[in-house]
């Protein structure tokens, strides 16, 4: 019986470990390819302006895979970059010696305090997260907009500690690569070893049973789009620090490279099964396609077509496993 009840839960693991080397296969290929045609594009240079771009994308994957998980979705996540970047930037140029740590505070809570709301309207509100969050895209955005005025913060009004800090590296690693791998390390151990987690994989597979089991479903949503806000905020410092110029639009249409890399990294669209590991695979290949693109001189826009071909895959995979689970679940029950 106990190897029939595990049946399931063994044939998900194995197909998300299955969706996760295939990430990493597709990358190799990748690379070896596009180094074939031009040998620059695993430069130095080259390998370090991806690991940096593909750090800010991955923080805010992290969070939004616990929202997805969860059976949500936040939409808002480009819009709080722009918040947390512009409000980090403006405090850094009118206190030059204030150190990187307030910067990042200051960050992760800007960013709480939008996705707390998120959590509190989605939960309480008994509004779905899609349209939720696609509301607060838009006030988020105006609020920024309104703040900045038509003004944005240049380089070299920020305080060169400040713009070093994303060149910046420990043992030959960026700190903005360190500090991606930390926040997937952390979430991902989370959501695997922890209560919580396991209690927001029930919440994404099932909400009604979770709240029959008396997992307290409103305490984990709020805090779901708690993390993703905040790493969203945090991913606004890093936004500001790697690039310098910060004005309102910063950010904007990453909410949907976010969402792509959740999806593409095995996270099911429909809850309750996925990694945060794999959404960090999703985000570093999503990076590597657009810099393969820009070295092979193809067309930006085919990255478009290629992401959302990606999606479809990724849907097409969520169907296969929700059909070997169901397929396990009849195969128990005739035994039982």
């Amino acid at each position: 019986m106990s190897s029939l009840a595990t049946a399931p839960a063994a044939a998900l693991q194995g197909l998300l470990r299955a969706r996760e080397l295939g990430i990493v296969l597709a990358l190799a290929a990748l690379v070896a390819y596009t180094a074939a045609g031009n040998p620059r594009f695993l430069s130095g240079q080259s390998i370090r302006d991806i690991l940096l771009n593909t750090a800010i994308l991955a923080v805010m994957a992290a969070g939004q895979a616990v929202v997805v998980i969860t059976r949500n979705i936040d939409l808002s996540v480009g819009s709080v970059l722009a918040v947390s970047a512009f409000g980090v930037a403006t405090l850094m140029s009118a206190n030059p010696s204030l150190p990187i740590v307030v910067a990042l505070l200051a960050g992760l809570a800007v960013g709480a305090a939008c996705g707390l709301l998120n959590g509190v309207l989605v939960r309480y509100g008994r509004v779905p997260a899609l349209v939720v969050t696609l509301g607060t895209l838009y006030i988020y955005r105006g609020v920024t907009y309104s703040w900045a005025g038509g003004q944005q913060v240049n380089a070299d009004e920020l305080p060169p500690h400040f713009l070093r800090f994303a060149n910046d590296s420990i043992l030959g690693v960026p700190w903005l690569v360190l500090i991606a791998v930390v926040v997937i390390g952390g979430v991902s151990l989370m959501m695997r070893n922890y209560r919580l987690g396991r209690e927001m994989y029930a919440m994404g597979s099932s909400p009604q049973a979770a709240e029959l089991a008396g997992i307290r479903v409103a305490r984990n949503t709020i805090g779901a789009f708690l993390l993703s806000g905040a790493l969203a905020g945090l991913a606004g410092v890093l936004f500001a620090a790697r690039f310098g110029t910060v004005d309102a639009a910063a950010g904007t249409g990453y909410e949907l490279n976010v969402v792509a890399a959740v999806v593409v990294g095995g996270v099911a669209v429909f809850g309750g099964s996925g990694t945060v590991w794999g959404a960090g695979l999703g985000a570093l290949l999503l990076t590597v396609i657009g810099s393969a693109l820009a070295v092979l001189d193809i067309n930006q826009f085919w990255q478009q077509a290629i992401v959302g071909a990606l999606i479809v895959l990724a849907i097409g995979a969520d169907r296969l496993v929700a059909v070997r689970i169901a397929g396990s679940l009849r195969k128990r029950d005739s035994h039982v």
